[in-house]
């Protein structure tokens, strides 16, 4: 895939054209609220994982509209009794779910807690998942895949309850005694890196403890930009549906500003190392440095004090990204954080 969007001195300063809704805040707020109201009543049952140096915990606990969320929870077999660990909270990538019970421990590995959130009625793709969604919008008109499901209505989309179902893993991760609440890292790539940005944005004022975000090639960011350009991947079901619904244009975009990573990236305050794909055509990287420069920027007339924030760039590398090259240089900025 050859080089097909803005060069990288344009990327670096390109500024998405979106706009949070008047009312954002508080929807988002009584979203919240709205989430709290069931008890989280997160459960860790230890499993057999067949593995001598991590232990497993199958998570259940209570999402958006007090859905059950399943997930993992690996911790190191060896750690110190008593002693409480920086926990990485993964979300992962469109299509997948949490995997197989020994799938993905590297974070476990290197010594942190490891919680890997199951994505509601994904699963189908890529990771093996067990959590159903069931909203009523699932099953409203809307293209194949999950973009436009519920899309009709900022209560109703598919992305609303993902969100929070994030929001609620950091709680519930939070609350196992092997992990220290106040050292949370998000992290993800894709549709995983999307939901760290949404989830730093809405952890801000909302929620203690988020200490970095780690969005790898973000999905789910510059809605109107990712629409227009993107050749491959997920962003193409929103075409797809505009094509059909040929009047719906201005009111689904009015819907997916408030799912915008970019309009929820300017809430974050947690440090964050992003990651961009220069040749990529699922997240190309406009939309990605999109809400990188966004990110801690604060409200319009409230601008932030300064969010540290680095995005590290693979100019030959398509939707994979940085891979293991990125993994290494993840571990090495949080390990120079918790120092």
């Amino acid at each position: 895939m050859p080089l097909f969007d803005l060069p990288l001195a344009q990327l670096r300063s390109y500024s998405s054209h979106v706009t949070a809704p008047d009312d954002f805040a508080a929807f988002w707020d009584a979203t919240v609220e709205e989430t709290r109201a069931f008890p989280l009543a997160p459960t860790f049952e230890p499993v057999e994982n067949h593995l001598t140096v991590i232990d497993t915990f199958d998570v259940t606990f209570a999402g958006f509209g007090g859905a059950p969320i399943k997930g993992w929870l690996h911790l190191p077999a060896h750690r110190d009794a008593g002693t409480r660990l920086p926990v990485v909270v993964h979300y992962v990538g469109y299509s997948g779910g949490r995997g197989l019970v020994n799938q993905d421990t590297r974070w476990a590995q290197a010594g942190y807690a490891h919680f890997i959130m199951d994505t509601r009625g994904q699963g189908y793709g890529g990771t093996l998942g067990e959590t159903p969604d069931p909203h009523p919008s699932a099953g409203g008109v809307a293209h194949a895949g999950l973009m436009t499901r519920g899309i009709g209505n900022r209560e109703d989309y598919y992305y609303r309850r993902v969100y929070m179902d994030a929001f609620r893993a950091v709680e519930a991760a939070q609350a196992h005694p092997a992990v220290d609440p106040a050292k949370v890292v998000l992290a993800g790539v894709s549709q995983g890196g999307g939901i760290v940005v949404a989830a730093a944005g809405l952890a801000a004022g909302r929620l203690d403890g988020v200490i970095a975000a780690l969005p790898d090639v973000p999905f789910l960011q510059d809605f109107p930009r990712a629409i227009d350009i993107t050749p491959r991947g997920p962003y193409p079901e929103i075409a797809a549906f505009l094509a059909r619904h040929r009047d719906s244009y201005d009111s689904i975009l009015d819907v997916l500003r408030y799912f915008d990573g970019v309009n929820l990236a300017r809430l974050a305050t947690a440090p964050a190392l992003y990651s961009a794909a220069q040749m990529d055509d699922i997240c190309p990287p406009s939309t990605v440095f999109a809400s990188f420069n966004a990110y801690g920027t604060g409200e319009p007339g409230a601008p932030a004090a300064g969010v540290a924030k680095d995005i590290e760039v693979y100019r030959f590398n398509n939707h994979e990204g940085g891979q293991e090259h990125h993994w290494i240089r993840q571990l090495q900025f949080l390990r120079k954080m918790l120092a």
